[in-house]
């Protein structure tokens, strides 16, 4: 394709042709000339040219005016406007101008090149370039090497156009069906792709065995890149190296991309890199870390696939928010009233909170830079507030909220982030918060810590010590930024179900601050006060459309649900709200009215009994109390007698440390027998089998030593168990009493299922002040110290009829 350009104008296709030259007069010639910016017009060739500059339009008039003929000369600096005549090549090519059409004020010219000329000077210089020119001859030497020359341009042409030569079917049969040696080289020349001053080289010479032999030379250039392209097709290597195919394909994927707006400018990254690092506040240690990266990533090739690693973790340094705060101001009593508003109940959380505030407040006034207080962690059931109230924290002191689910994280890489060197390597959870944040202060809540497993790859609670330690974290270091980040203004909050999973060491670090469940009153409260309207919206229903009252909240508390949280209570009370919209979406009903009978519809049978006091005392059944990681539960323990050697067998899926308490329980009664009333005869006569119902639950744990003891004296004294008494205590062989832990989760349970006593060790005395005020209101506490006091106060005094 020739390249020709006129005014900044490009070229049409150019058209070979045979016409036979037009006969001059005279070899010396005064014509019109016409500058050329690009390209050049090989003789016995045509082409459609566009221009646009005054000099060249007229030129081309005057050349219609007169013979039709015109000196196209190109120029050796194609940006200027005004060539003079040193500004351009001495030989031209000699044209005739076929046709003319103007468009959108350019003019259009169909122009075939007939020969050569040599300009020998300039005529006139406006309104256009008339010029004294000298017609050039080709000199051919007819002889063998010149035939041979020209076939074998002929064969290597049709050669190149099979291996993919972009060469126009007429053009190419035109140049297959024999030509003039000077003609078949000057058409061969124009299809190659070559610079102007190589063009014109070809034009220069006149000597059509040279000429034949420099075009040989430049084709054979084409065909090796055309053997490159064919290569690459079909994935083989035949004559180039794969390095060589390799940058072949990079660059011109790279001009691809480039065209299509995918690739940034290598040096314009480079200059964004550099105008970030300016405007950016690093810590010196950084700067100058991340100076010698770039420094390296400028001598690197764009063919390195370190680049692009090196851009990527560029990008990550700059995307982190390094000096960066949220300038909140803490204010106690504001961030009461947002505790307060936000969550019902949870006073000591709140309280605990409210000092963790304070303290920072303090360190703000006094600009002391040590470090923040403990790592809060709060422990709890599913759906007690945990998270939600990590969201007050951060709303009360105005800054940035991020929450980071641990919950089977495996891999300590995940905490600590991926080398450098690994492929799709990248910064770690910590790292990862940090830059969502965009602050170096924010409230970063580490949720479901007690959940992190650990395997070959690395034990991810061990990489947390660095980040959760306050003496520590100020250089904390991931491995993929592989720079220290200073972690000692964030606020770390992490929240657990239970304490037994965390290894000791990182819950060393952290100061723990329980959750206990919910009462049915707190419920009650947080139903009304929240959850009904945030599902009522949920579910697009308006307040017009539905009426509930409080009865019916407590009947779904008390029937539906039995939790230490609220996370089931929301689901009811979504089923309920989903029938409702589904009601008036159906224009079944404009409002639908809650009620008991409604209720039961859309949830159906009530799954839960209100208390224990619709049952009957029984013998041989106690009522206990347990604690479990999601709160407090009521154990039921079952005793029954039957003919044998004196033998135990216990039942319900027990652990080894409950069944050692039904052991003591057992070895207590039968060395006071005589003192509870019991027969030694019997006891040696009598197998005792002991149940705890749920058998599929897995219970341990010492505090059901009263419990199982109380069902024992039952069984053997036929004495009922008072069905209001729940009870819960570790018992020692002598009888005593012993100390348990988890009260308060227990008599909330004991309040749910309707007791109205509860005996516990005297030594837990101390911690009724934790009880809420609506437990204790309904319960009486019995504090005891040995045995005896539990027998006098769990067992009915009159001996149950025997029936039957």
């Amino acid at each position: 394709m020739l390249n020709v350009m006129m005014n900044d104008q490009e070229a049409s296709q150019p058209k070979q042709t045979t016409t036979e030259l037009v006969p001059l007069d005279d070899s010396k010639l005064t014509l019109p000339v016409v500058p050329i910016r690009e390209g050049v017009l090989f003789p016995s060739t045509e082409s459609v040219l566009t221009f646009g500059r005054v000099i060249s339009v007229e030129a081309i008039h005057e050349a219609k005016r007169t013979k039709n003929l015109v000196v196209l000369l190109s120029q050796r600096q194609p940006n200027l406007d005004t060539p003079t005549q040193s500004d351009m090549y001495e030989v031209g090519t000699l044209a005739i101008v076929e046709r003319t059409l103007n468009t959108e004020g350019q003019l259009n010219a169909l122009v075939r090149g007939i020969g050569r000329v040599k300009i020998l000077q300039f005529v006139n210089t406006q309104p256009f370039i008339l010029a004294e020119v000298q017609r050039l001859e080709d000199i051919v030497v007819q002889d063998d090497e010149l035939k041979a020359l020209s076939t074998h341009l002929q064969k290597e042409f049709k050669r190149a156009v099979h291996m993919g030569k972009p060469v126009e079917f007429l053009n190419f049969m035109k140049l297959m069906s024999g030509l003039h040696d000077g003609e078949l080289v000057d058409q061969i020349a124009s299809t190659l792709t070559l610079e102007t001053d190589e063009k014109q080289q070809i034009l220069e010479m006149l000597d059509v065995k040279k000429r034949l032999q420099t075009v040989i030379t430049y084709l054979a250039k084409e065909m090796k890149v055309l053997e490159i392209e064919k290569d690459v097709a079909s994935k083989t290597q035949q004559k180039f190296d794969k390095n060589m195919r390799e940058n072949v394909l990079r660059e011109r994927v790279r001009v691809i991309q480039k065209e299509l707006g995918e690739l940034d400018d290598e040096e314009e990254v480079l200059l964004e890199y550099e105008d970030k690092l300016k405007k950016a506040k690093l810590p010196l240690e950084v700067r100058k870390k991340v100076q010698k990266e770039i420094k390296r990533l400028k001598q690197m090739s764009v063919n390195n696939p370190e680049a692009g690693y090196l851009r990527t973790w560029l990008d990550v340094i700059f995307e982190l928010p390094w000096e960066k705060r949220s300038k909140g101001n803490i204010d106690l009593k504001k961030a009461q009233e947002i505790l307060d508003k936000n969550h019902y109940g949870l006073k000591e959380v709140k309280d605990r909170i409210i000092e963790y505030i304070a303290v920072l407040q303090l360190k703000q006034q006094t600009a002391t830079h040590s470090n923040l207080p403990t790592i809060l962690c709060f422990v709890g059931a599913p759906g007690v507030g945990k998270t939600s109230i990590g969201k007050s924290i951060a709303e009360s002191l105005g800054r940035k909220f991020i929450k980071v689910s641990l919950g089977g994280v495996r891999d300590e890489a995940e905490i600590r982030g991926h080398r450098r060197t690994y492929v799709g390597a990248m910064p770690g959870k910590i790292i990862v918060g940090m830059k969502q944040a965009k602050t170096m202060n924010p409230v970063f809540m580490l949720d479901e810590i007690d959940k992190i497993g650990n395997d070959f790859r690395g034990d991810p609670s061990a990489a947390l010590l660095e980040a959760l330690d306050p003496e520590q974290n100020k250089s904390f270091e991931d491995h993929y930024l592989d720079l220290p980040f200073d972690l000692s203004d964030v606020i770390f909050i992490t929240t657990a179900n239970t304490l037994e999973t965390i290894p000791p060491a990182l819950r060393d670090r952290l100061e723990i601050i329980r959750y206990s469940g919910y009462t049915e009153e707190e419920k009650f409260f947080i139903a009304k006060q929240h959850l009904v309207e945030k599902v009522r919206k949920a579910n697009g229903l308006k307040p017009t459309q539905i009426a509930i009252t409080d009865n019916d909240i407590n009947m779904i508390i008390k029937r539906y649900t039995r939790e230490a949280g609220v996370r089931n209570l929301e689901r009811e009370l979504g089923k309920v709200m989903r029938k409702v919209a589904r009601k008036i979406a159906e224009h079944a009903e404009k409002k639908v009215v809650i009620s008991d009978a409604v209720i039961r519809d859309y949830l159906g049978p009530e799954k839960f009994d209100p208390t224990l006091a619709e049952k009957q005392d029984e013998v041989g059944l106690a009522t206990g109390l347990a604690w479990t990681s999601v709160g407090g539960e009521v154990l039921f323990v079952e005793v029954a007698l039957t003919n044998g050697k004196g033998m135990i067998k216990l039942t319900g899926k027990l652990g080894d440390v409950m069944k050692e308490s039904a052991q003591a329980a057992l070895t207590y009664v039968q060395a006071n027998a005589a003192k509870l009333g019991i027969k030694e005869s019997i006891i040696q006569k009598s197998n005792i089998h002991i149940h705890v119902p749920e058998g599929a639950v897995p219970k341990d744990g010492p505090s059901a030593g009263i419990t199982i003891c109380t069902a024992i004296i039952s069984a053997f004294t036929n004495r009922p168990v008072r069905r209001e008494v729940a009870m819960t205590g570790e018992i020692t062989l002598r009888g005593r009493v012993m100390r348990i832990g988890g009260l308060k989760e227990k008599s909330i349970a004991a309040h749910q299922a309707g007791c109205k006593y509860i005996i516990i060790p005297k030594e837990n005395e101390r911690d009724l002040v934790e009880i809420p005020d609506s437990v204790k209101k309904d319960i009486i506490f019995k504090p005891v110290t040995t045995m005896d006091e539990v027998v006098a106060l769990a067992l009915s005094p009159k001996v149950a009829t025997l029936k039957g």
